[in-house]
């Protein structure tokens, strides 16, 4: 899947989108887990604000 990801990101529009990856703490367990996403750059502030 990622091979995909990085496909599609590579016509053209893919310098406008970045990967970004929030550690976030888990409400069941405590413990930390990592969200990925690709996000548009004008966008990053919002994903890590959420």
């Amino acid at each position: 899947m990622a091979k995909k990801t990085v496909a599609s990101l590579q016509k053209g529009g893919g310098k406008q989108h970045s990967k970004v990856i929030k550690l976030v703490r888990s409400e069941k367990s405590g413990a930390y887990v990592f969200t990925e996403e690709i996000v548009h750059n004008d966008n990053i502030e919002a994903f890590f604000k959420g």
